[in-house]
């Protein structure tokens, strides 16, 4: 017992075999008592105020553990970094970077004594509108697996990393209502794959959604919880339900593998101690939840974190080496970037001047007051010899006419946080709210056999004046998910009078989910995506606009012609299907060209790619993988990064797959000239399919084609490579 997870598993069962039943009950909840939790949400935004603690027991030294958001950043207030959202560090392809700012996340959280950071979102993109895009990394299971592991690593070595959400959850108008349908095949190969590579990379914990997968609420789903994640995968931590109203059936979440409801005694604490009374919940259900909570609780690294961790100068040049990376160059037509010879720039749009950060739900960061450096500060702070003028845009006709007195044009537009986020329908929660705790005190002056039969009608008519009171406010009280993917018309109209008046026009576009950009995005020479680039994106935006870094951002996900072209997105619906073809795999499949293809991006150096080839190799106690090796080389005339992207294309069979997928991916800098050859590992479930009946991951016997391209659309140096057919894992 000399390695250090036997250890913690021994001490946690020590600490097991001395907890009370009451105890342990007590222990499968979070700390916060409901009314005064929900009294601090509504009158003080605790969120941003202070973490959410679980599993205090301080009779046996149990400090418990502290969680807080942050998939940009801690939420708390009090001068966190803010970093660029998932979307725009999945257009970095980097997760090397990644892993490094998941360590400066949970250094900070530790700083405001948090120790559980749920900074892991990996739900794939299925459809470019959705609300909570700038959550996640983008659409491909390889390249969102790759970054999520990283934030992983990067966060457990200070504290214990929450994934989310678990699973199929990229609807957010109806993810209380939603039941999603899916096949064993585009389950385990397309949205299961990036979750199973966060748990192989050591998360701690693991959190269930809000929404239905084939006719089960995720928070007691078996299949899920118990079978795949536990089960199959072998996951020894814990899964917390998402917060408030991720749970219907306690008795039933409880046997399907949930462990903790969080934030409040609630659902659990209304059924279980009745339950396991009864016989209908085994106690070893309830110490098997126990311990893994224990487990990992005993788990968290000590240390001192300081407040002067926050903001540093180590984590804000982060922030900007990760900010810079992400700008993706869309158009460079007569090489109009980057601005050589300007002694005048006219900078356009209302978004240039403020603050963007992306949205305002469980995401919002606090920074501090001035820390954000907007589009125009960072141009005015690193080009003080250049005449910057600047015009809201508010009057198309005096942005046109201001361009034209100046060398070029920036245009910056896009979207914020009131065009898409997180969203809640409260009608939709009715039902959860029918299950909330009464106040202690009325507990404890009626006593539980007396008053539930008396407050169960008060529970239903606090619910349903939820409802009424929606339905009369429309229901909306966020952005929520988009259907319409174009910018709004008056954007749209600004651009197109500053181009007709200006020649030399770049457009700067910001947000975290798709734009259907097809009408206007010829008119203009420059074009890039800034995404919502965190407190340093206006810094990094100068320094690629001036030349000082190459861009090298690819995109995270593919940018459609036509909104035709992509799945049926309803963002209220109760049911739909998922299957593999969203994405690239969609558009490849029906034969539509992107406007920009999963994987592109501009450069302002040159790559060539040579001497591809692979090889079989077998592993003695693991799985099989491929290695490839290629030799890229910068033939430009400046530093710059490269995204090498690896696809395979599988023997023509029966079977329906997607004809080219992403299996590995490596973001290399190479000075000018300079010549590298790269391994890339390919783990051979990525090049097999799902088999129900052999459940498993198997090979298909036959040639397969290795596609080294700078985009999934480009033709690419090929290879081909002959496997058999095999079971791979399961």
């Amino acid at each position: 017992m000399n390695d250090p997870a036997s250890r913690l598993e021994a001490r946690a069962q020590e600490l097991l075999a001395q907890v009370s039943t009451a105890e342990k009950l007590a222990l499968l909840d979070g700390d916060t008592p409901f009314w005064s939790g929900m009294a601090d949400i509504a009158l003080t935004q605790a969120s941003h105020r202070h973490p959410w603690p679980a599993g205090q027991l301080p009779r046996l030294g149990l400090k418990g553990l502290q969680f807080v958001d942050g998939p940009r950043g801690v939420v708390l207030e009090g001068g966190a970094t803010t970093f660029p959202v998932p979307m725009a560090r999945g257009a970095c392809w980097d997760p090397e970077l990644e892993e490094r700012i998941g360590e400066a996340i949970a250094v900070e959280a530790r700083s405001f004594g948090a120790n559980w950071v749920a900074g892991v979102c990996v739900n794939l993109l299925r459809h470019p509108g959705w609300g909570r895009a700038q959550e996640t990394y983008g659409e491909d299971p390889v390249h969102v697996g790759a970054m999520g592991a990283a934030m992983t690593r990067g966060l457990e070595r200070h504290a214990v990393a929450c994934v989310k959400h678990f699973a199929l959850n990229s609807i957010d108008s109806s993810r209380f209502l939603v039941d999603v349908q899916v096949g064993q095949r585009a389950l385990h190969e397309l949205y299961l794959p990036h979750f199973r590579d966060c748990v192989e990379a050591g998360a701690g914990s693991v959190m269930s959604a809000y929404n239905q997968v084939n006719g089960h609420w995720c928070g007691q789903q078996p299949e899920l919880l118990r079978r795949i994640l536990k089960e199959r995968w072998g996951f020894s931590g814990f899964v917390v339900t998402d917060f408030i109203f991720g749970l219907r059936d306690g008795v039933a979440a409880l046997l399907a593998g949930q462990d903790l409801e969080m934030p409040f005694p609630m659902v659990f604490a209304g059924c279980l101690p009745e339950a396991v009374a009864d016989g209908r919940v085994p106690m070893g259900c309830v110490d098997e939840a126990v311990r893994r909570l224990l487990q990992v609780q005993l788990g968290v690294p000590p240390g001192t974190y300081p407040a002067s961790l926050r903001s540093c100068q180590q984590h804000r040049a982060l922030a900007r080496e990760a900010a810079t990376s992400s700008i993706v160059l869309l158009r460079n037509e007569g090489q109009v970037l980057p601005f050589r010879g300007l002694t005048s720039l006219a900078v356009i749009g209302r978004l240039a001047s403020l603050p963007n950060l992306g949205d305002r739900g469980s995401s919002d960061t606090r920074p501090l007051p001035g820390a954000v450096v907007t589009p125009l500060q960072g141009l005015r702070d690193a080009a003080s010899e250049l005449r910057i003028e600047q015009a809201s845009g508010d009057s198309p006709q005096e942005a046109a006419e201001l361009a034209a007195r100046c060398d070029a044009a920036l245009v910056v537009v896009g979207l914020d946080w009131r065009l898409e986020g997180e969203h809640i329908h409260p009608g939709d929660i009715a039902p959860i709210l029918r299950l909330i705790p009464p106040p202690g005190w009325l507990l404890r002056l009626l006593g539980r056999r007396r008053l539930m039969p008396l407050w169960r009608p008060v529970a239903e008519m606090i619910a349903w004046t939820t409802s009424f009171a929606s339905a009369r406010q429309g229901g909306d009280f966020a952005a929520g998910d988009r259907t319409d993917l174009s910018l709004p018309a008056d954007q749209v109209a600004l651009i197109r009078q500053v181009a007709a008046a200006h020649p030399r026009t770049v457009v700067v576009l910001m947000g975290g989910g798709g734009l259907l950009i097809e009408d206007w995005r010829q008119l203009v020479p420059g074009l890039l995506l800034l995404w919502y680039p965190g407190e340093q994106g206006g810094a990094a935006l100068a320094d690629v606009l001036l030349g000082r870094v190459s861009p090298s951002g690819r995109l995270p996900f593919s940018m459609a012609a036509d909104t035709a072209y992509l799945p049926p997105f309803e963002p209220r619906a109760r049911h739909v299907v998922y299957d593999h073809w969203h994405g690239y795999r969609r558009l490849q499949r029906d034969g539509h060209p992107a406007a920009y293809p999963f994987g592109f991006g501009l450069s302002y150096s040159r790559f060539t790619a040579s001497a591809l080839t692979a090889q079989l190799q077998r592993a003695d106690g693991r799985m099989d993988q491929l290695k490839a090796s290629v030799t890229i080389t910068n033939t430009g005339e400046m530093e710059a990064a490269e995204v090498v992207q690896l696809y395979l294309e599988p023997p023509a069979r029966e079977i329906e797959r997607p004809a080219r997928t992403l299996v590995a991916f490596q973001r290399l800098l190479l000075a000018a000239g300079e010549s590298r050859r790269i391994t890339l590992d390919i783990p051979l479930r990525a090049c097999a399919t799902f088999e129900p009946v052999q459940d498993g991951f198997v090979t298909e016997g036959g040639v397969h084609r290795l596609v080294l391209a700078r985009h999934v659309e480009e033709e690419g140096l090929e290879l081909e490579l002959e496997l058999d057919a095999a079971l791979v894992c399961r």
